[in-house]
């Protein structure tokens, strides 16, 4: 039991500073308004750059599908898609490599 009379007669530390005049002032108001239109203009431009790459995607998924769908018609009419009329695999007539500069 004598630790608990220890522990009863200590005293608590009083406050010095009264607690209502402790307050951020106006450079911690300005601080705070600052901190928030960079958040918002932050966000503003993430949401931007979002917008702009999936705009993006969506395009080059159109052009994706319809360069699928014009190389699918010209198989499908066996066509070669150079307008030689046959489908070759880019070899000569007599089946040779080509050559660079043809």
């Amino acid at each position: 039991m004598p630790a608990l009379a220890v522990l009863a007669a200590t005293p608590s530390p009083q406050p010095t500073v009264d607690p209502d005049l402790v307050t951020p002032g106006p450079l911690g108001f300005a601080t705070i308004v600052v901190l928030v239109i960079a958040v918002f203009l932050l966000v503003f431009d993430m949401l931007r750059r979002v917008r702009r790459a999936r705009y993006r995607e969506e395009a080059n998924a159109v052009l994706d599908a319809e360069e699928a769908a014009a190389q699918e018609a010209a198989a499908q009419e066996g066509a070669d898609p150079r307008g030689t009329g046959t489908a070759s695999d880019g070899r000569g007539e007599t089946g040779e490599e080509p050559t660079p500069g043809r």
